[in-house]
């Protein structure tokens, strides 16, 4: 299997490219190694696949039309993993052109490619963000996403609707994933648990917005990556009951599909951080702020199509997860 990784440099990107080498994938990754937060994490993260005999790594954007053309007529890939994207809630407010150019833009190079190059299935990042203003708990991929409340979750949204066109039109197997909140080693600088972490450590107060009182549906980095192969190795099929008359959000009569990655038990912030001083084994100092724009109140995955499609669940409990990833921040900033 010859699988193309986009954002392979990233947090989730390197952890999939590691599973995909190690059961013998041969794997080509592409990453623009770009100053959103630290390259030398990137780096850090690729000095651990770059010299396996199957990968090869290509440092590109995926906004490079004429670069991400060639990249698909040179290889011959039979699946994608679209992972590359400009992330953060937050940032968007700040650059929204970024979003445009990488997310939107990007995401359509990579359908070209796949159109114009037989790929198999194309399994791509959305975002529980898509969900937005959407309060009917727990999230199902069944329902109307409609009402994003910042556009980094309008591109994800948007990448959901141009998947659909390319599946549609061209009969392109596409699934896209809704991540929930991940977390865990080699994670980013910008993403709560290491802002908390690195704050803790020095003694600096900690920003806690919504006063704590939001629920995130934390979900560990190696579920994430179990979920992403499984559905990897089954391409989207058709639903040949869907019903224009009531249609489904999550499925189609083109081979299209959604699912929902997340633990299925969402945990209150100020638990979180509770966890994780029990891991540092030093409280943290809290500065509770009113909840910032673009975010949302609480998160919580309906996994029910991920259990009976592919007989998955994720299982890592939060407290271990964070001791896991405690224990990777202290070794690599040693």
């Amino acid at each position: 299997m010859r699988t193309l990784v986009t954002g392979a440099a990233g947090f989730i990107g390197s952890a999939l490219t590691l599973r995909l080498l190690a059961r013998g994938d041969e794997v080509v990754g592409i990453d623009n190694h770009n100053d959103y937060y630290d390259p030398a994490l990137k780096e850090a993260r690729l000095a651990r696949q770059k010299d396996h005999p199957n990968y090869s790594h290509i440092r590109m954007d995926v906004a490079d039309r004429e670069g991400m053309a060639e990249l698909f007529s040179n290889n011959h890939f039979d699946k994608v993993v679209h992972l590359a994207a400009q992330a953060g809630v937050r940032y968007s407010l700040e650059n929204p052109l970024a979003y445009i150019d990488s997310n939107l833009v990007g995401f359509g190079h990579v359908l070209e490619g796949c159109r114009h190059n037989g790929i198999k299935h194309l399994v791509y990042a959305s975002s529980s963000s898509v969900y937005g203003s959407n309060t009917k708990m727990p999230f199902s991929i069944h329902d109307n996403v409609d009402h994003p409340v910042s556009l980094y979750a309008a591109t994800k949204k948007a990448n959901e609707l141009m998947a659909h066109t390319y599946s549609h039109l061209y009969d392109l197997p596409t699934t896209g994933l809704r991540f929930f909140t991940v977390y865990g080693p080699w994670d980013r600088p910008d993403m709560a648990l290491q802002k908390f972490t690195r704050a803790i450590l020095a003694g600096e107060k900690i920003k806690v917005f919504n006063y704590g009182k939001h629920r995130r549906d934390f979900t560990y980095i190696d579920d994430i990556v179990e979920g992403i192969v499984r559905i990897l190795d089954k391409p989207a099929a058709p639903n040949p009951d869907w019903n224009g008359e009531s249609p489904d959000s999550g499925t189609s009569k083109a081979p299209w599909r959604v699912y929902n990655i997340g633990s299925n038990n969402p945990v209150e912030l100020l638990d979180y951080i509770e966890a994780l001083e029990k891991a540092l084994g030093k409280k943290a100092e809290k500065e509770l702020l009113p909840l910032q724009p673009g975010d949302v109140k609480d998160t919580y995955a309906d996994i029910d199509d991920l259990v009976n499609d592919f007989n998955y669940k994720p299982s890592m409990p939060v407290n271990e997860g964070i001791q896991l990833f405690a224990q990777w921040y202290t070794i690599y900033n040693s």
